[in-house]
């Protein structure tokens, strides 16, 4: 079975042979230096000069745990602004309404861009202490524009944290020129690891600056200074950790994160053609919104979700639907993950006998 949805994603026979490795404690030395070992290589996966600055901080929990843990640098009488168009930058202001922080949204329809305009007008007024925005917003597919809203906020000296859970190790991320103090990742998306195992990159001012956590677990400051110390505050999971070990070496072996853009192009590349010969309409715009790893498809008049899932299920493929608004309307489809050459040539047959 192939997954084809955006995370988890199908693994290496050697990524998924780490999840059946021996048990450990993890107070034990050689946990400590795996976690060790794993910091140390996430650190080295983009090579922008700015990169340099900032410490990954591994978190037991989903890509979303790292985000909520991000939000950990906000102080508590702090105003911040999420810039959002989809589920995921709409999921950032839930959190800070969870956690009693104060905060503006700039909404933008879900099949269009970030309001930049309205944006800039909120982060130059003086009162916002820190901008929000989702990189790669997997409810459509966009990319959105982190170049012109991180130069709004260098310009303006307001630091950005970003939502890069679906672009980290896959698309180009530009540190200093975003004004990034921190982003959020996760091991089972562009990575190509086990789910269970997130991380925070962060900058050192922002861990010198008190907690603003509202959460005993999901305390970023709290992981950084116990994994500083070659300890973590809690148990994270031990067999996923050493997926995420081996998932890394071989992310690195491969060529790093822009042979994986490469690859994640050519496949998306593929699979778009694939669909417009058969008529298939895309959600949003023109591919050169779209990022690397996911197209969303508007689903065929007379066709539903539930009878074009079954039969690519049948031939071995799992996709993904349309979430809110969009549910029962469009589906998506992922390249992340161990998909061969083979695997796509099955997928465009496919593809055809369901749609054609």
């Amino acid at each position: 079975m192939i997954l084809l949805n955006p995370g988890p994603v199908s693994m290496t026979a050697k990524v998924r042979a780490a999840l059946a490795g021996d048990d450990v404690c993890h107070r034990e030395p050689e946990f400590k230096a795996l976690v060790g070992r794993v910091r140390e290589k996430i650190a080295r996966i983009y090579d922008d000069p700015g990169y340099a600055a900032f410490t990954p901080v591994l978190i037991g929990g989903s890509g979303t745990s790292a985000v909520e843990t991000m939000l950990s640098v906000i102080a508590p009488d702090e105003n911040s602004l999420v810039v959002a168009n989809g589920v995921y930058g709409e999921r950032m202001a839930a959190m800070l309404r969870a956690q009693g922080k104060r905060h503006e949204v700039v909404n933008a329809p879900w099949t269009s861009g970030m309001d930049l305009v309205a944006a800039e007008k909120a982060i130059t007024s003086g009162s916002i202490g820190h901008v929000l925005a989702v990189h790669h917003e997997t409810t459509t597919g966009r990319l959105n524009d982190l170049a012109a809203l991180g130069a709004i906020c260098k310009k303006a000296g307001v630091p950005l944290l970003v939502d890069a859970v679906s672009s980290f190790a896959g698309e180009d991320i530009r540190w200093d020129d975003w004004n990034v103090e921190a982003a959020a990742g996760t091991a089972n998306k562009c990575v190509h690891g086990a789910p269970g195992v997130s991380f925070v990159l962060v900058r050192s001012a922002a861990l010198a600056r008190p907690s603003g956590a509202t959460s005993v677990y999901l305390d970023l400051h709290r992981h950084a200074a116990d994994q500083a110390k070659g300890s973590t505050p809690f148990t994270l999971p031990t067999h996923v950790t050493f997926a995420l070990d081996a998932a890394l070496d071989e992310l690195a072996s491969s060529g790093g994160w822009k042979a994986r853009h490469a690859t994640y192009v050519a496949r998306s590349t593929r699979v778009r053609s694939a669909l417009r010969e058969l008529g298939v309409a895309q959600l949003l715009e023109n591919d050169s919104v779209y990022g690397a790893t996911l197209t969303s498809f508007r689903l065929p008049e007379g066709k539903t979700y539930e009878t074009l899932h079954a039969q690519l299920k049948n031939d071995g493929f799992v996709i993904y639907a349309g979430q809110g608004k969009f549910d029962g309307a469009i589906f998506r489809i992922a390249v992340m993950g161990e998909i061969t050459e083979r695997d796509l040539d099955r997928l465009v047959a496919s593809l055809r006998s369901a749609l054609g």
